[in-house]
C-alpha cells in the first residue's frame, strides 16, 4: 500500500511539474521527458537566424544548408546552435537519464533480458541443489541460527539455504548471483506465508537484511575508481564495509524489535562475533597488501568463490546422480527445468520493474528531483556541512531510486572533483553501502505478487538514511 501511494505521488507530481514548467515558460519543450535519451543535449529555444548574434549569422552564411556551432565564447559555454530550414535550434545542457519511452525499451533490453539470463542459469543450478539434497543439508546446518532470526520459518526449511546463498553473494559483491538466490528465497517463503497478498514477517526481515547491502568486496566501485585514475582504487573498501555493516545491524535491530525477536540468544551472539572476527581478519590481511596485491585479491576472490559454488553444485549433483534417477530425470534435464522457472520469474517481475523505473525516469527528467536535491544541499550547507559533502549528496538521494542513475552521479563526481577528492570517495561509499530500495521492493515482492509490503519500505528507507549518515562520518574520519 505504501509503495503504491509513493509510486502515484512521484508519478503525478512529476507530471504536474512538467506541465507547469511548460506553460510557465521555464521549459521550451517537454519532448525530452518522453523521447530523450541520456546525455542528449536539451532543446531550450528555437529562433530565426536574424535574431541571433553576428558570429552565429556569419557561420550560417558559410554553410547555409545545415550548421552546428558549439558556442565557446559568450553566453553558456555548453550551448549548441543547429541551423536548418531557416530556423536555429538552441541546445544547452544534457539529459540526466532516458525519457519515458526509451526507458520502457531499455528496461526490457538492458535490464530484464540480462536478468532473465542470470535467473535462468542460477535457478537451473538451484534446481540441482534441491534434487541432489545439498540445499537440505545446508538448511539443516544453519537452522539453529535462522530459527532465531526468522522464528516463523520451520526448522530445516529450504528457504534457509536460498537466503544463505543470497547473503553470501551480496557479501562478495556477486549481484548477478544474489538476485536469483534472493528471488528463490522469496518464492520459498511465500509458500509458508498464510496471507499471500501481505508480506510475512520472515519476508520483511529477509528483504531488509538483503537491502542493507553488507558487502565485503566492492568490486564494481574499485573498478570505477581505477578507471578514474584513483591513486589507490581500493582505499574506500574498509569505509564501505563499516558503513554497510552498521546498516545491516540497524536493519536487524529495527525489524527485530518490531517482530519481538530474542536478541539475547547465545547462537545469535556467537554468529555476530564470528562475523565481526571474519571481517576484521580479512581486512587485516588485505590492509598489509600493496596496491597491486589489493587489486589482484579483490578482483579474483569473488570470481573464484562463484566458480567454486558452480563447481560444487555440479560435482555434488554428479556424486548423487542416483537421486535424479529416482526423480525420473537427469542432471541436465533438472537444470533445464530450473532455468525455465527462472525465465518465468523474469516475465512475472517485468511489469513491476517497468512501472517503477518509468516513474523514476519521469521524476528525474521533470527537474523536480534536481530542485529537491538542491534544496537539501542548501539546507545542509547552511547547517555548516562542508561543500565537499553536499556535492556528494545527489548520489545518496538517487541511490534508493536507481543504481544506474546514482552510478552516473558517482562517475560525474570523480570526473569533476577528482577520484581522490572527499566528494568522490564519499560518493563511492554511498553507492556501495545501500541497495536500490524501490527497485528491490518492486523485483522481490513483485516476483511473488505481494501487494501489501507493510513496514518493509519504511524500514528500508530508515536504513538508507542511517547508511548515509554513517558514510559521512566514516568518510570524514578516514579521508
Amino acid at each position: 500500500m505504501v509503495l503504491s501511494r509513493f509510486w502515484l505521488v512521484i508519478f503525478i507530481s512529476a507530471i504536474v511539474f512538467v506541465v507547469f514548467s511548460l506553460f510557465s515558460g521555464d521549459s521550451y519543450t517537454i519532448d525530452h521527458v518522453l523521447n530523450g535519451k541520456k546525455d542528449d543535449p536539451i532543446l531550450i529555444s528555437e529562433k530565426f537566424a536574424e535574431q541571433l548574434p553576428a558570429f552565429i549569422k556569419d557561420s550560417i552564411k558559410k554553410a547555409p544548408e545545415q550548421t552546428m556551432i558549439i558556442n565557446r565564447d559568450t553566453l553558456n559555454p555548453d550551448t549548441t546552435y543547429v541551423y536548418k530550414n531557416k530556423t536555429v535550434k538552441i541546445y544547452s545542457g544534457v539529459q540526466k537519464s532516458d525519457g519515458l519511452l526509451p526507458t520502457c525499451k531499455s528496461t526490457l533490453l538492458e535490464l530484464i533480458l540480462p536478468l532473465m539470463a542470470y535467473l535462468a542459469f542460477f535457478c537451473g543450478l538451484m534446481e540441482l541443489l534441491i534434487i541432489s539434497g545439498a540445499s537440505g543439508k545446508l538448511a539443516k546446518a544453519l537452522s539453529p541460527v535462522f530459527v532465531k532470526v526468522f522464528p516463523s520459518i520451520p526448522k530445516n526449511h529450504p528457504s534457509i539455504s536460498y537466503m544463505t546463498l543470497n547473503f553470501a553473494a551480496n557479501f562478495l559483491g556477486l549481484d548477478s548471483a544474489a538476485t536469483p538466490f534472493g528471488l528463490k528465497a522469496m518464492e520459498s517463503l511465500q509458500e509458508i506465508n498464510p496471507d499471500k497478498d501481505k508480506a510475512s514477517d520472515a519476508q520483511i526481515m529477509f528483504m531488509c537484511l538483503h537491502a542493507s547491502g553488507l558487502t565485503l568486496i566492492a568490486t564494481s566501485i574499485i573498478g570505477y575508481r581505477a578507471a578514474a585514475n584513483a591513486s589507490n582504487p581500493a582505499d574506500v573498501m574498509l569505509p564501505c564495509i563499516i558503513t554497510s555493516f552498521i546498516g545491516t545491524i540497524a536493519a536487524f535491530l529495527i525489524v527485530g524489535i518490531k517482530q519481538k525477536i530474542n536478541f539475547k540468544s547465545a547462537s545469535l551472539v556467537i554468529v555476530l562475533i564470528t562475523l565481526i572476527a571474519a571481517i576484521v581478519g580479512l581486512l587485516m590481511y588485505v590492509n598489509h597488501l600493496d596496491l597491486i596485491g589489493k587489486n589482484y585479491f579483490t578482483s579474483n576472490l569473488s570470481a573464484l568463490i562463484l566458480i567454486g559454488i558452480i563447481a560444487f553444485t555440479l560435482i555434488f549433483s554428479f556424486i548423487h546422480e542416483k537421486k535424479f534417477t529416482e526423480a525420473s530425470t537427469t542432471v541436465f534435464e533438472s537444470f533445464v527445468v530450473g532455468a525455465n522457472n527462472g525465465v518465468k520469474t523474469g516475465v512475472t517481475i517485468f511489469p513491476y520493474v517497468l512501472g517503477m523505473l518509468v516513474a523514476i525516469s519521469l521524476f528525474r527528467n521533470s527537474g523536480l528531483f534536481e530542485i529537491i536535491s538542491n534544496w537539501i544541499a542548501f539546507i545542509f550547507s547552511n547547517m555548516g556541512v562542508s561543500k565537499e559533502i553536499t556535492d556528494a549528496l545527489p548520489v545518496a538521494l538517487l541511490r534508493p531510486f536507481s543504481s544506474a542513475g546514482s552510478r552516473g552521479f558517482l562517475i560525474d563526481s570523480m570526473n569533476t572533483f577528482g577520484a581522490d577528492s572527499l566528494t568522490a570517495r564519499l560518493s563511492s561509499i554511498f553507492q556501495c553501502s545501500a541497495e536500490s530500495t524501490f527497485y528491490v521492493i518492486a523485483v522481490y515482492f513483485g516476483s511473488v505478487n505481494i501487494k501489501n509490503t507493510r513496514y518493509a519500505l519504511g524500514t528500508m528507507l530508515i536504513v538508507d538514511l542511517i547508511c548515509v549518515i554513517t558514510a559521512i562520518f566514516v568518510a570524514t574520519w578516514f579521508f
